[in-house]
């Protein structure tokens, strides 16, 4: 969900310098891992997830018509962006692997803790891969 391999995969194959096979083997996303890993459902009952980008998310906002938000491939950290709306945060990096972090909170009390987590991560791996769940109080 992270990005169109499987596109990059298919142009490699069209543009003919390569010739290879490659399989799809399903698995559990990175979303269902950050949901796993924090103990919480991905949605609440009867209600949509939402799935977007953090350029997205940084142009546009939190959907009007969305409780439940995930937010990937967020470079920018657009969720200080919405600190001063009542949400709250799930966010986690490696979800799934041994260097999983996690943070969750009211996003205006985490919003730093988290920044600061992830250009720590950042410096100490040399890559980030990591994915947030923002959440509007009950409606």
């Amino acid at each position: 969900m992270y990005d169109s391999t499987i596109d990059v995969l298919e142009r490699i194959l069209a543009e003919g310098g390569l010739a290879f096979e490659y399989e799809v083997v399903p698995g559990i996303s990175s979303v269902q891992a950050l949901a796993a890993s924090h103990r919480i459902a991905l949605n609440r009952v009867g209600g949509p997830v939402h799935i977007t980008t953090g350029r997205r998310l940084a142009a546009s906002g939190f959907p009007e018509h969305s409780d439940d938000l995930v937010v990937m491939l967020d470079a920018a950290c657009a969720f200080e962006g919405l600190a001063d709306q009542d949400l709250h945060i799930y966010w986690g990096a490696y979800v799934g692997t041994d260097d999983e972090l996690l943070v969750s909170g009211r996003l205006a009390d985490v919003a730093a803790e988290i920044k600061a987590a992830r250009e720590a991560a950042r410096a100490r791996k040399g890559w980030i891969m990591d994915t947030y769940l923002l959440r509007r109080p009950r409606r």
